[in-house]
């Protein structure tokens, strides 16, 4: 966090005597002695005794203006920004011209307390009579007056309403008087890994568990991740297998600072791997964060090439294994400025990131910016005050529901340094919320866990929203965004594919937090329910988004040539037995036909309607009627 030397600035600003108001030579001589003691003390980091200090030098004259001035800068220091603007403007109410100067960091201080429209008044009025002559001093002033404007013009244009920013810090089980930051979770938020600074040098990896609603004592995070070096700036996937993070100067670096990874096994975290001269270049890398379904790397990078400064990139991990050419995310996000701190949501379209560049409160403002569809981000989006503030704002992390974001910051309630909380994220800045459905792929027969390729396609669109490779026990994760419908689909070799709908559009359901799914071997009798077919009420016309299904059903014929298999039609009770029958059939044969023409031999085909007469629920309910109404798969012959 950056300082604000205020009480110094007074120190070199001219000494000006007016032919009225304050004069500096008439000031009395024991409170002048005070006053450089005052200095002394203040320099030497000693605010409290400073401020007792220059408290006396009022008490024994009360037109002291000077040791207004520096007990306001002290108290900046401090950043008691009350107390600071208190005494400004003592100061000002005793001589208004020899003052002026001071504006500046007046302003900065009335700002702190996010009343912009009176710091931008004040660095309006310093601008106006009397701009600074130092260079320096005239830019920082009109850097000031760009940023105050922008907070009230944003102020007026995104009412808060009844939003209340009240950051809570998440206690002593995770903060100490150390420094800790980077906070990072699992989608579950049952795991908290985070950053530690250890006797202000040694950045480590800690983690916490969150039992019954409370976060267990964080230990140093297990296995061979962390070392006597620093290790920092760190991410954990949704699923928790997989830690990402930045480390400088190791011998198997490709620059000063490059990105690695680390496995979750039984021992605890795998020693880090360098990610590999793709992602890492003879420049800076470093705050990495994965994508939901662990396809995506964000990262942020000095690498030639960019926009200047420092960009934030994207790499794609390959079918291979291997992390493809990082790429720019484009003039949207990156700058000549700095761009940095990505993280990627659980939708896994709401990108949060850090700018020093793009119009804001001042140094580092947090932003966000979102996929658009078919490619590219939307123009990066200010989160406001008082997320943002005119101090430097880091990295920020937002549970799966888009309501919970953690930060760390130095707040006055902090253990020690940097603490990390959690706040409510104002409703207009959220991304979009999320479920999940986690579990394990397994043989029906054996129960082994099966390694396997798991889908989720967009059903409006057919776009794959997330393509998931289980790990090597057939455990798996995948996110579902709100306000879209779903196929979720399950293959593996020599096996028939699972099949299910999630439909969020309209309504969430309760998450299915976890789905173990057994896959059926390929052998005759082996059958399946086809969930992604549709069709409208009593009609036989096949819905568009029944496409997805359909054609895995011809992947399959395809894969496995001597396969011959029936589609067969079921219905629920309402209406005729007769009808009922011949809509199945009709059903059963459109499914069938569309296979055809897909280049598969009428001979492997055969379609078979049953009507009401082999439900699997009771037809008493809609719920039950609805898992009667289904088209299902059979293997006949291999």
């Amino acid at each position: 966090m950056k300082k604000h030397c205020l009480f110094i600035a007074c120190l070199f600003l001219s000494l000006i005597v007016y032919a009225q108001g304050y004069d500096p030579s008439r000031v009395n001589k024991k409170a002048k002695a005070l006053y450089d003691q005052a200095i002394e003390r203040a320099n030497d980091g000693a605010y409290p005794n400073a401020i007792a200090l220059l408290q006396q030098c009022i008490a024994l004259d009360k037109n002291y203006v000077d040791a207004y001035l520096s007990i306001a800068g002290v108290y900046a220091e401090l950043k008691d920004h009350g107390q600071s603007v208190r005494y400004y403007e003592e100061a000002f109410a005793k001589d208004s011209s020899y003052t002026l100067d001071y504006k500046l960091p007046y302003s900065i201080n009335v700002a702190a307390l996010g009343q912009f429209e009176k710091a931008l008044a004040a660095i309006n009025d310093l601008l106006t009579k009397r701009p600074p002559r130092n260079p320096n001093s005239l830019k920082a002033a009109q850097y000031r007056q760009r940023c105050f404007a922008f907070a009230v013009d944003y102020a007026q244009k995104h009412p808060m309403g009844q939003y209340n920013f009240a950051p809570v810090n998440a206690g002593p089980a995770i903060n100490t008087k150390e420094s800790e930051y980077f906070p990072s979770l699992t989608i579950d938020q049952q795991e908290l890994i985070f950053t530690r600074r250890l006797n202000g040098r040694n950045e480590d990896f800690f983690s916490s568990q969150k039992k019954e609603g409370e976060w267990t004592n964080a230990q140093p995070a297990r296995g061979n991740v962390n070392t006597p070096d620093n290790e920092g700036a760190q991410n954990i996937s949704q699923d928790g297998e997989w830690l990402v993070f930045t480390a400088c100067n190791r011998t198997d670096g490709f620059g000063n600072c490059d990105l690695y990874i680390s496995y979750r096994t039984a021992g605890g975290w795998s020693e880090a791997i360098n990610l590999g001269g793709f992602i890492n270049s003879d420049q800076w890398e470093s705050q990495p964060c994965l994508s939901p379904d662990k396809k995506d790397l964000y990262f942020a990078s000095r690498r030639p090439g960019g926009y200047g400064g420092i960009d934030i990139y994207v790499s794609h991990l390959r079918e291979n294994g291997k992390w493809s050419e990082p790429e720019n995310l484009g003039p949207e996000i990156n700058t000549t400025g700095d761009e940095q701190c990505p993280f990627m949501h659980a939708d896994n379209q709401t990108l949060y990131f850090t700018s020093n560049y793009w119009p804001g409160y001042g140094e580092d403002d947090i932003f966000l910016t979102r996929k658009k569809p078919g490619g590219g981000w939307t123009k990066a989006l200010n989160l406001g005050y008082p997320i943002n503030t005119i101090k430097h704002e880091g990295t920020l992390f937002v549970t799966a529901d888009g309501k919970t974001a953690y930060y760390a910051s130095d707040r006055s309630d902090s253990r020690g340094g940097l603490d990390i909380y959690s706040f409510e994220l104002r409703e207009d800045i959220r991304p979009v919320r999320t479920l999940w459905v986690k579990g394990k792929v397994s043989d029906k027969k054996t129960g082994k866990g099966l390694p396997s390729s798991i889908e989720l396609t967009d059903l409006a669109t057919r776009e794959t929203v997330s393509h998931v490779q289980t790990d090597e026990q057939g455990n798996y994760l995948v996110t579902l965004p709100l306000g879209r419908d779903y196929s979720f689909t399950v293959n593996r070799r020599g096996y028939l594919f699972y099949s299910d709908q999630f439909l969020l559009r309209e309504l969430a359901p309760d998450s299915t937090y976890r789905k173990d799914i057994p896959l059926q071997p390929l052998e005759v009798n082996a059958n399946i329910v086809l969930k992604n077919i549709f069709f409208d009420v009593n009609k036989t016309e096949l819905r568009p988004e029944s496409q997805l299904e359909l054609d895995k059903v011809v992947q399959l014929l395809k894969e496995n040539p001597g396969l011959k298999i029936q589609i067969e039609g079921h219905t629920d009770n309402a209406g005729k037995p007769a009808d009922n029958l011949q809509l199945s059939n009709n059903r059963a044969a459109a499914v069938v036909t569309y296979i055809k023409g897909k280049g598969i031999a009428p001979a492997r085909l055969v379609a078979k309607g049953f009507g009401e007469t082999r439900p699997v629920s009771d037809n008493g309910t809609e719920e039950g009627r609805a898992r009667n109404r289904r088209t299902e798969l059979k293997i006949t012959s291999l």
